[in-house]
């Protein structure tokens, strides 16, 4: 199935399992479903079974926003206590859609205990309230952790599953070119057909590299990990920088981001330090995974790395956050960088990195060594220093229920394929109606911001009327960075006049300098245009400057 047809099929309010191959585009094809709904004013909750795949997509973990916390398996008088918390009842009765991102990693009695959830707020014996329920993942991904003493059920073994029902978008197209040799070796593995030549090229690929200091390593144990580590810093001279972690907001969500975010609480780095960058950029210098070595650090203490593709960014504060109907319910702020000399396979599922060392030798677990082999985006990327035959398994229960999965989904291709566009039409429109919504085509002659995604149009119509930039924060419940970052979605999307916000800009005197230093080192980078201005003034007025045209 190609990603337009899944994305047709995910308009007309299905619930869907989405899965596919990595290279497939499962990433690209749920951000275009996320920015459909926005536009439609259709708010998704999204959320994940790990708090590091949360951070990936911006949302909470399954279990906070379920209220179910730790536990995984529920009575009566539970749920009834989870029901009773107010928040959790508001969120749950609220939600239309719900979103689970790395789907594979959530066990059966989870999988259960949120669907018993939210049966009890929404009143409803539907699968999950009847929310719309959108699953994503690979199967082949690491599997769930198991009690002690018990084995994990898979999430497809649940009798939910089956109330569900799920359509299943099975991506078939590759979108990562010139890697057919190592595709097929990832093929190969996913059939449980490695055969000698497969392994001939990963034989390719053994080996350290000669410069090996600004390339992650992996391991399967959290020893060797925190070892190598914290060795490699100690070697290094100079003074070590540290840079504690700050939060805001609920407690519990606040544990939830920092057990997820990879950026650690208390970061210590030293000049020539091997790096990366653990979030993405908004303005697209960097994404989660690049690379590099802190080259030095700026008058105002941040670290300017140097990155493996010779661009040199100065790594400032950046937050990880909770959003919920529009409002920031909790957030951590960091530098977004972690020392990468090493870390496990388990903390670097959902990464996509350039290069990576892998020691595959003690690989204990099916899926451990499929999950490492697929973070390298190219086989010349790939250095292993070992590797055993249990990295190559994958469990025999998966196999099976991949050709399954794949035969459902040429199903539902073929049937979307056979109706008709107006029919298609009247199931799109039929299920934005239902989730409150309204159809881009029926809002595209409205003049103020109703063809705006929903956290967009409250930003751009709070800026309108708030009297400082703090206060237009305060009454959105957003940092005062993260509303500026709105203003400059919104001028991306040309949703922005200057008449909007030039109330919040600085005073004329001040405006004049800041634009005069901006013409002087150029506008691209903010840490050039502070320094020029010796400090003067604050990143979010040299950022609300840059703005005007």
């Amino acid at each position: 199935m190609t990603q337009e047809e899944a994305l047709t099929i995910l308009k007309t309010g299905a619930n869907v399992f989405l899965t596919g191959e990595p290279g497939s585009g499962k990433t690209h094809t749920i951000n275009a479903y996320i920015r459909w709904l926005r536009e439609c004013g259709i708010e998704p909750s999204i959320t994940a079974a790990t708090g590091i795949a949360a951070t990936h997509v911006g949302g909470m973990t399954l279990h906070a926003w379920s209220g179910i916390g730790v536990l995984d398996r529920l009575s009566e008088a539970q749920i009834d206590a989870i029901a009773q918390k107010e928040h959790v009842a508001r969120r749950i009765q609220k939600a239309k859609i719900l979103i689970i991102e790395e789907v594979s990693m959530l066990s059966a009695d989870t999988f259960e205990a949120v669907d018993a959830v939210c049966r009890a707020i929404r009143h409803s014996q539907r699968a999950f309230g009847g929310l719309q329920v959108v699953l994503v993942g690979d199967l082949f991904q690491l599997p769930p952790i198991a009690r002690r003493g018990s084995e994990a059920r898979f999430v497809y073994d649940s009798p939910v599953w089956k109330s569900v029902n799920p359509l299943v978008c099975y991506l078939a197209e590759q979108h990562r070119q010139g890697e057919g040799d190592f595709l097929e070796v990832l093929s190969a593995i996913r059939r449980n057909e490695v055969e000698e030549m497969h392994f001939d090229r990963l034989a390719s690929r053994r080996g350290a590299p000669r410069d090996t200091d600004d390339i992650p390593k992996l391991y399967t144990h959290n020893a060797d990990v925190d070892r190598i580590n914290a060795a490699e810093l100690k070697k290094l001279p100079g003074a070590v920088h540290k840079y504690v972690m700050s939060s805001a907001g609920r407690q519990s969500l606040i544990e939830g981001l920092k057990r997820g975010c990879l950026s650690p609480e208390i970061l210590e780095l030293k000049e020539g330090a091997t790096v990366m960058f653990t979030k993405n950029s908004p303005q697209g210098r960097f994404v989660n995974g690049t690379l590099g070595k802190v080259a030095g650090f700026d008058a105002a203490g941040l670290p300017i790395v140097a990155t493996t593709a010779g661009e040199q960014i100065t790594a400032e504060k950046m937050e990880w956050q909770v959003e919920e109907g529009g409002k920031v319910r909790a957030s951590i702020t960091q530098v977004p960088l972690r020392l990468a000399y090493a870390m496990t396979v388990h903390k670097s599922q959902g990464m996509s990195m350039d290069a990576a060392i892998m020691d595959l030798s003690q690989a204990f677990e099916y899926g451990q060594g499929y999950v490492a082999l697929s973070r390298v985006r190219t086989l010349a990327g790939l250095h292993l220093l070992g590797i055993n035959r249990r990295a190559l398994e994958v469990h025999p229960a998966i196999l099976e229920k991949d050709l399954e999965l794949r035969l459902a989904s040429d199903g539902a291709r073929e049937a979307f394929a056979q109706m008709k566009s107006s029919e298609l039409a009247a199931l799109r429109s039929a299920f934005v109606k239902a989730m409150g919504g309204a159809e881009l085509t029926a809002r595209a002659s409205r003049a103020d911001t109703g063809n705006l995604a929903g956290r967009l149009a409250q930003t751009l119509s709070v800026v309108r009327e708030a009297a400082t930039l703090r206060a237009a924060a305060k009454e959105r419940g957003l940092a005062v960075s993260t509303v500026v970052s709105h203003l400059e979605e919104l001028q991306s999307a040309r949703h922005l006049s200057r008449s909007d916000f030039e109330h919040l800009l600085p005073d004329a005197g001040a405006l004049a300098e800041i634009r005069e230093a901006i013409a002087a080192v150029g506008g691209e980078k903010l840490t050039p245009i502070f320094k020029a201005l010796k400090g003067k003034y604050s990143f979010e007025s040299i950022r609300l400057a840059r703005l005007v045209k």
